[in-house]
């Protein structure tokens, strides 16, 4: 095991400094580790617009926010569906039109375990299309602002990238032979991580190296992730676990990111979670990445077939 670069404990939000003057765009934060890594940014005076496919929840956050850290903190919300390509462009439009800048994008949102094969209105694997497609359309559409901004694009991952076939199973990427919850889900992660070493390649090519990317993930957080989408089974195991010391809360779960999004001078080579047992829970650092994750070739070829999927491109 690697000493931790930030000490025994590993990295703490201690460590960010005051964030007046920044602007952080984060998805997914009516819950779970968004809701906290959002109510720890606006701590710090950072402003925040968060992205979410509910308004009325949204709007809820807004206010227990505002009941939390006081009616003067800077925080709005624009509606956005990640697994429908017109709400993720629209959404990307209306921030482009909301703030002057974009510090960092944490891409947070996910769903996971869905029970049988759903495809998405723009007939995608749903899991693939929400965690794969919608975040490679936001983080591109959004990309020229945050190179603007020499910001940074954090995405979300998780183990589970490692927990599937440990490649892109290009010849079938809905899943019309041999779905499973957990297969589909662990490739929607995959590519999601893979995609972010590509764009770091990408980054470097072009000289653009303003530009900062990394991929982390919350470890085993006590979140309602599973208990949104998954099947009975999952939720009643998955519940049994948040019992067990092999969680921890999703304030903890929140710091992955939050590091990915403020700490100065971060290696973009890294993948960053919890660093104990498993990497499940424990101080956060950064650990190792399992090579297929890495693998040029795959990653090559799923940007070029992602740009074609979605006809985003982009702008590097």
């Amino acid at each position: 095991m690697n000493t931790n670069q930030f000490g025994k404990k590993g990295w703490t939000p201690d460590r960010i400094k005051k964030l007046n003057g920044k602007t952080f765009v984060i998805t997914g934060t009516t819950s779970g580790t968004g809701f906290e890594a959002t109510k720890i940014l606006l701590s710090k005076g950072a402003k925040v617009v968060m992205l979410n496919r509910n308004a009325l929840k949204a709007e809820n956050t807004i206010k227990t926010l505002k009941q939390e850290l006081g009616n003067e903190i800077d925080v709005l919300a624009i509606k956005m569906d990640l697994s429908e390509q017109t709400s993720v462009k629209k959404a990307a439009e209306d921030v482009l039109k909301t703030v002057p800048q974009i510090d960092a994008l944490i891409c947070n949102a996910a769903i996971a375990q869905v029970p049988k094969q759903t495809l998405t209105v723009d007939g995608w694997e749903s899991q693939m299309g929400t965690n794969y497609y919608g975040n490679f359309t936001l983080q591109a559409l959004l990309f020229p602002l945050i190179e603007k901004s020499k910001g940074r694009i954090v995405t979300v991952g998780s183990l589970g990238y490692d927990m599937g076939i440990k490649t892109i199973k290009f010849e079938d990427l809905n899943w019309d032979k041999d779905y499973t919850p957990n297969n589909a889900y662990s490739q929607s992660k995959l590519a999601q991580i893979m995609t972010i070493y590509e764009l770091q390649d990408r980054l470097t090519a072009s000289g653009k190296t303003d530009v900062k990317a990394y991929a982390c993930h919350p470890g085993s957080s006590r979140t309602n992730l599973i208990n949104s989408s998954g099947s009975f089974m999952m939720k009643f195991i998955f519940n049994l676990m948040k019992l067990s010391p092999l969680t921890q809360s999703a304030e903890k779960g929140a710091y992955p990111q939050l590091m990915c999004a403020t700490e100065p001078n971060l290696e973009q080579s890294g993948f960053y979670g919890p660093t104990g047992r498993n990497n499940w829970t424990g101080p956060v650092g950064a650990h190792k990445i399992e090579p297929h994750a890495k693998d040029k070739a795959v990653a090559k070829r799923l940007w070029e077939l992602s740009e074609k999927e979605t006809g985003v491109n982009w702008n590097i």
